[in-house]
C-alpha cells in the first residue's frame, strides 16, 4: 500500500483494519482503522482505560485481536515477530547484568551472531549517548539513562518498527523533556518507524508526525491529526501557534467526551 504524504509517495509500514478486542463481556477496542507510514513517528493519546496499551500489544503480536487485521509490510502480524521492537513503561533491565549485557539480551534469545551483535550494541550505546557506561549496572544509572539503554536493547535486532508504551511516564518533568529531545534524535538517526503511547498531549505533538486521538472504552480512533511543524523540533516549538492549535483540538475532544486526563 502506498500513502500520500505532503505530495510524496510513502510506502506504508503498518496497516490496521477493523481491529477489535474483547475480554469476556468487555469490549476494549472497536473498529480501529489506520495506516502507519514507514519511517514516520506516530503518537497515540487517549483517556485512561481506553485500550491504548492493549492496542500496542496487539500490534506487537503479544495479544491476538478478536476481529480485524494488522499487517507489517504486507505480512500479517500473528504472534511475536523479530522485526518489531518494544519499549515498556519501565526499563525492565536485569539488575545483575551490565548495561552492555542487557542490550545484548535479544541477540542471545534470538540466536544472533554474538560478535556482530556486540558491535551493533556498542554502536547503539553510542547513538543513545551511553558511551563509557556499558560495564555499569542498571542501579548505577539514572532513570533516563536506563530508558535509553532499553531503547538500545529494543533496536539491537534491527526491527522495522519500534513500539513504545509510555516509556517516560515515571520520569520527572525536566528529564522527560530531555528524553523527548533524545528520542527525536534517535528516531531521526535510526530511520525506524515509531509508535508512541503517551498521556502527555505536549509530548505527543512534539514527537509525532501525526497524533491519533482515541475515545473512551471501547477505544477507537476519533481523530487523526497531522503535525506540520518543522524538524528538528526544540522546546521553543511548543510556543508555535500550530502547536497550541493542535493541543487545544485534542483537549476539546477529551472535554466533549468527559474523559480529559
Amino acid at each position: 500500500m502506498v500513502a500520500q504524504d505532503d505530495g510524496r509517495r510513502v510506502e506504508s509500514g503498518m496497516t490496521i483494519r477493523g481491529l477489535s478486542k474483547t475480554f469476556g463481556d468487555v469490549v476494549a477496542l472497536k473498529g480501529i482503522d489506520c495506516t502507519i507510514e514507514r519511517g514516520s513517528f506516530v503518537s497515540i493519546v487517549g483517556p485512561s482505560g481506553c485500550g491504548k496499551s492493549t492496542l500496542l500489544r496487539i500490534l506487537a503480536g503479544l495479544l491476538d485481536a478478536s476481529h480485524g487485521s494488522v499487517t507489517l509490510d504486507g505480512q500479517p502480524v500473528n504472534g511475536t515477530r523479530r522485526d518489531v521492537g518494544f519499549v515498556f513503561q519501565s526499563s525492565i533491565l536485569l539488575p545483575w547484568r551490565t548495561i552492555l549485557q542487557n542490550v545484548m539480551l535479544p541477540a542471545e534469545v534470538l540466536g544472533l551472531d554474538l560478535k556482530a551483535a556486540r558491535e551493533r550494541a556498542m554502536q547503539l550505546l553510542h547513538m543513545v549517548r551511553l558511551d563509557g557506561f556499558e560495564d555499569k549496572l542498571p542501579r548505577q544509572l539514572s532513570g533516563g539513562m536506563q530508558q535509553r539503554a532499553s531503547i538500545a536493547r529494543a533496536l539491537l535486532h534491527d526491527p522495522k518498527i519500534l513500539l513504545m508504551d509510555e516509556p517516560f511516564g515515571a520520569l520527572d518533568a525536566l528529564t522527560r523533556e530531555r528524553m523527548n529531545l533524545e528520542l527525536q534524535r534517535i528516531w531521526s538517526e535510526s530511520g525506524k518507524t515509531v509508535i508512541l503511547i503517551t498521556h502527555s498531549i505536549p509530548e505527543a505533538i512534539f514527537l509525532g508526525d501525526k497524533v491519533l486521538v482515541m475515545t473512551p472504552r471501547p477505544g477507537t480512533i476519533e481523530r487523526e491529526l497531522r503535525v506540520d511543524l518543522p524538524r528538528p523540533r526544540t522546546m521553543h516549538s511548543m510556543a508555535e501557534p500550530e502547536f497550541g492549535r493542535i493541543a487545544d483540538e485534542i483537549r476539546d475532544l477529551f472535554s466533549h467526551t468527559g474523559s480529559f486526563d
